[in-house]
């Protein structure tokens, strides 16, 4: 099994920043194509960002770019997400993935190791 644990999320004002980590263990990280994904109140589950195992392919949804960045430690079984200008809404649960699929990148039918999520709430 691929255990992955999301830290780093929490309550800020509109404008600030945060960084996102998600902790990886139990299998060959870098062979993993990882995603982030996030679900707001009220809304569906939707796609934030993704990292190849390499860390050198990334794809972002139209509603963080230029604001999120996505990297990769791996050496240290990590991803994270850098977070900048942030939005009221940005407020969602975030949770880190391992592609598994052989669907499109940016799909979560595609990833089956998920995290527990982290909080992040974004006030105006």
């Amino acid at each position: 099994q691929v255990h992955l644990v999301e830290s780093g999320g929490g309550l800020v004002q509109a404008g600030d920043s945060l960084r996102l980590s998600c902790a990886a263990s139990g299998r060959t990280f870098s062979s993993y194509h990882m995603g982030w994904f996030r679900r707001a109140p009220g809304k569906e589950r939707e796609f934030v960002a993704t990292i190849s195992g390499s860390g050198d392919y990334k794809l972002y949804a139209d509603s963080v770019k230029g604001r999120f960045s996505i990297s990769r430690d791996n050496a240290q079984n990590t991803i994270y997400l850098q977070m900048d200008n942030l939005r009221p809404e940005d407020t969602a649960l975030y949770s880190c993935a391992a592609y598994t699929g052989g669907g499109n990148y940016f799909l979560a039918e595609s990833y089956r190791y998920w995290g527990q999520g982290t909080r992040v709430t974004v006030s105006s």
